[in-house]
């Protein structure tokens, strides 16, 4: 008898009801309210429902009491098969650690993506370089608060292996890229510098992608007047075949030349893109734009989910980190539209300033952003191409962006 009250005893302190209520428990409870409340914004809302389902539903089973042990643990090489059985931990170790889930994604966004307003216009990838500044303002921002601010601090003493600069400076370029609303970039970034954020830079970058409708049109209306957001555009030239096959292998061409960092995003990218303007491999360009880039985000989304974990998302630097990537998102949406009104100085052909907020990457969700406020103020406003130029250019100047960044970083390394 004695013995089996133990067991009962045993099993009733390995229950979840039973570790909620018991050390750090509640922390859990938390972050499982958390993600519940990532679920609601991509259920009811709709706010970006492929990725914040699985990112809220992973960090449902990272969070679960008890479940720790059979849901995140990282493969350990050293110890064998026997310690690859978890089940996130596995789509976060293959999938996200080594970097693959990001690259394949972009594989599958250049897929997608139609360069031709861009080349059809090219002075409006300026608007994109533009929107890059939100994310080194950032940078900028992330070592001040770090400095000035009490209880947000980017230093972990136990990592002996980078110094507090190197460690303040990786974290701040992992905030800073949440700016280029990219999220793919963002993850691929924070992994490479500092990958203890991941989570929360995750949620910050896909969180900020879904509320353009919501963050952009305040700071475009506060910045342009009625007769500037009232500016037609005239209708884009066709390019041609040629021009669009070129340009994949002209962009990467560049990119191994100039900065060799960024080769894996950009190459990636074009790719993708190549497959797609090509016309000669139709089945590869459907199979990145449909079934690869499901999958991926399948694996990525319940990956970046075993990072929300309460020890690793429960600390004052989560907060500072989504003010930052909102101040991020805020100021390369503004750098943008100022862009295009310092450019209207200049051109022969007036450039709407809306369409300078799409620089951002959360592609085509801000050039239909610019073409609806637009819209507002002149019924017979279509600026949804116009608007794509930039908006693909900034996809383009995020993962240039991520490769400053990182190449940056990786000279501070020991």
């Amino acid at each position: 008898m004695h013995a089996l009250l133990d067991g009962l005893l045993q099993l009733w302190h390995e229950t979840g009801v039973y570790l909620v209520f018991h050390e750090d428990g509640w922390k859990s409870a938390v972050m499982v309210l958390v993600c519940l409340v990532l679920l609601y914004l991509a259920i009811r809302k709709e706010f970006e429902p492929l990725l914040l389902l699985p990112i809220g539903f992973g960090g449902l089973l990272a969070n679960l009491p008890g479940t720790a042990e059979f849901m995140t643990a990282i493969p350990d090489t050293a110890r064998g098969a026997e310690a690859m059985g978890a089940f996130l931990g596995l789509f976060y170790y293959y999938g996200i650690e080594t970097g693959l889930c990001p690259l394949l994604i972009f594989m599958g966004v250049g897929a997608m993506t139609d360069f031709g307003p861009l080349l059809a216009n090219p002075k409006t990838a300026l608007l994109g370089v533009a929107a890059q500044f939100g994310i080194f303002t950032t940078v900028i921002g992330a070592v001040l608060v770090h400095r000035y601010v009490p209880g947000v601090d980017f230093f972990d003493p136990s990592n002996t292996l980078l110094t507090e600069t190197q460690q303040v400076l990786r974290a701040a370029a992992s905030i800073g890229i949440i700016g280029g609303a990219d999220g793919p970039t963002a993850i691929y970034t924070t992994t490479r510098l500092y990958r203890d954020l991941l989570g929360a830079v995750a949620v910050a970058a896909y969180s900020y992608m879904a509320l353009v409708p919501i963050i952009q049109p305040p700071i475009m209306r506060l910045l342009t007047t009625r007769s500037e957001r009232a500016i037609e555009m005239k209708q884009l030239r066709n390019v041609s075949t040629l021009e669009k096959i070129l340009f994949p292998l002209v962009v990467l061409g560049l990119c191994a030349a100039l900065l060799p960092s960024a080769t894996p995003l950009i190459g990636a990218l074009m790719f993708g893109n190549l497959a797609r303007e090509s016309g000669v491999v139709q089945r590869l360009s459907d199979t990145m734009q449909n079934a690869l880039v499901n999958i991926v985000t399948i694996v990525l989304g319940l990956g970046v989910g075993m990072k929300l974990s309460a020890d690793a998302f429960l600390k004052p630097q989560t907060l500072g980190i989504l003010l930052l990537g909102l101040f991020a998102f805020a100021v390369a949406t503004a750098a943008g539209v100022l862009m295009a009104k310092f450019m209207n100085l200049f051109s022969k052909e007036p450039i709407n300033p809306l369409i300078g907020a799409a620089g951002v990457s959360a592609v085509p969700m801000a050039a239909r952003v610019a073409n609806k406020v637009g819209q507002e103020e002149n019924p017979h406003n279509f600026l949804l191409m116009h608007a794509m130029g930039p908006n693909v250019s900034g996809v383009i100047g995020s993962a240039v962006a991520a490769g400053v960044l990182i190449a940056m970083c990786s000279r501070l390394a020991p």
